[in-house]
């Protein structure tokens, strides 16, 4: 794959039995493999700052760490069937968060991956939410072309 892709990322919280909040993202990111380890970076302006947040995702089929770095610092790491607990440190304070993956799914091409992790996550030791997150990474002239036709 290039290094210049295109990045979705698609998060899904069931806060109750029918209550689901979903949210996506689309922008430019850089892919690299190093060392059988998947890695996309991409930075994110944040509503009402101008600071950006530099944010590395890294994945290799077992875990998926996920770390910002920014106007919100955290470092969130998803191992199957393993609880991880972070600081997300925010301007306004931090907050202990745990991490209950379930399951994490890696979909390999030759110009497209696709990531789906299966969470619970929890903050100061209380239960808020199930989680899905889902994230598609593809080349940008794959995108380009299949535009253009």
């Amino acid at each position: 794959m290039t290094k210049d892709v295109l990045l979705s990322i698609k998060g899904l919280q069931f806060e109750g039995e029918n209550d689901a909040s979903d949210l996506e993202t689309i922008t430019a990111a850089e892919y690299y493999k190093k060392n059988n380890h998947h890695y996309v970076i991409y930075e994110e302006a944040t509503e009402g700052s101008r600071d950006l947040t530099k944010n590395i995702i890294k994945w290799n089929g077992e875990t998926l760490d996920l770390t910002k770095r920014g106007l919100i610092n955290v470092h969130m790491i998803f191992e199957e069937k393993k609880k991880n607990m972070t600081d997300y440190r925010t301007p306004f304070g931090s907050i202990l968060i745990g991490i209950d993956t379930r399951q994490i799914q890696v979909e390999e091409a030759e110009e497209r991956i696709r990531v789906n992790v299966d969470y619970a996550l929890e903050v100061n030791y209380e239960h808020l939410a199930d989680c899905k997150l889902s994230m598609d990474v593809w080349a940008k002239e794959e995108h380009v072309s299949a535009e253009g036709m």
